[in-house]
């Protein structure tokens, strides 16, 4: 039962305050698994770790207080904490980084679907410090020179407007593709780099899954952020920009998992349903008729391997089922 004085929870903020501890309880075993051996920028680390520690003990109080059950989440059991190392120290950089990006988006999508002034605030507040944790990731991957930045262009003199319609050409295999503008290079070097941050995590996590399926799905899952971060580089090739490329960041060859293949599988979806929209909004923002057909054709590929994961994730049961909308057609059966 219900003790708050507060308007009841809307369906929206219900289900992003679910989905949220989701995520969060799953960094947490992340966090603890990177800080047991943690010396380089560990205060950054234990930050992302106290954060996240907080926002779960606040939607905990909120359920408490609304009289919903806790969902289960990630717990203790889900991480292996002082087994070798599984990928290098800047991966784990590159990790949370990733991971701060993602939740940069959802947080500020869950604050414009929240209603309650206690909920908008807390998203609002979530938004800021994951927009912190990326800064600070990303200045240190900077200062060391792993990630590479997009590539410098001449600065514009004067304004155009396009008036030839060849302008969003690109499908036809006799005519000279235009080079790519500056929204598109974006776009398509963002994808990229997170792919090529996916692709050693799928490894990573290929090496050490238990579960014959879930290894599977993760070798899928490599070899599909390789080959989206093959095609899209040689659009970017095509237009002699050459894409990113480190040095760092790789999965190491331990043999011996860190984490459970539950949790492992979720990051996948997580990282797969980020992947669907990165595509969608990709393929939106691109005026060149090939590339949102490129995107979608992609978003196909990342579309069927999430669906794939989705059964293995039930066949394990492995998938904690979302706060459900009342069923009036069986309710209401005689």
């Amino acid at each position: 039962m219900s003790t708050s004085k507060l308007p009841p929870l809307t369906s929206s903020e219900l289900a992003n305050l679910w989905m949220t501890y989701q995520e969060k309880t799953m960094i947490l075993r992340f966090l603890e698994y990177f800080l047991e051996d943690k010396r380089d920028y560990k205060e950054l680390f234990e930050l992302y770790y106290s954060r996240s520690l907080k926002s779960v003990a606040q939607i905990k109080e909120i359920f408490e207080n609304e009289g919903a059950v806790i969902p289960i989440g990630f717990t203790k059991d889900d991480v292996n904490v002082g087994v070798p190392k599984l990928y290098d120290h800047m991966f784990e950089v590159m990790y949370i980084r990733l991971m701060s990006q993602i939740e940069t988006g959802l947080f500020a999508l869950h604050s414009t679907m929240s209603y309650r002034e206690d909920i908008r605030n807390f998203f609002v507040e979530a938004t800021a410090e994951a927009q912190d944790i990326y800064n600070q990731s990303t200045q240190v991957l900077l200062e060391t020179g792993v990630i590479a930045k997009t590539p410098y262009v001449s600065m514009p003199k004067e304004v155009h407007f396009v008036h030839a319609q060849n302008y969003i050409g690109g499908l036809s295999w006799f005519s000279e593709k235009r080079s790519l503008n500056t929204i598109e290079v974006s776009l398509i070097q963002h994808a990229v780099d997170t792919n090529l941050v996916g692709m050693q995590l799928m490894i990573g996590f290929a090496q050490v899954a238990n579960n014959k399926e879930a290894q599977q799905h993760f070798v899928r899952g490599m070899k599909l952020s390789k080959k989206i971060e093959t095609e899209l580089g040689d659009i970017l090739r095509h237009s002699y920009i050459e894409p990113p490329a480190t040095h760092a960041g790789k999965a190491t060859n331990s043999t011996v998992p860190p984490f459970s293949d539950k949790l492992m599988m979720y990051n996948t979806s997580l990282l797969s349903t980020f992947g669907l929209g990165s595509n969608a909004l990709g393929g939106a923002f691109s005026l060149r008729s090939d590339l949102p057909l490129k995107m979608l054709q992609l978003a196909k590929d990342i579309y069927s391997l999430a669906k794939e994961g989705g059964k293995v994730m039930i066949q394990n049961g492995w998938l904690e089922e979302p706060p459900q909308i009342e069923d009036r057609n069986q309710l209401t059966k005689k």
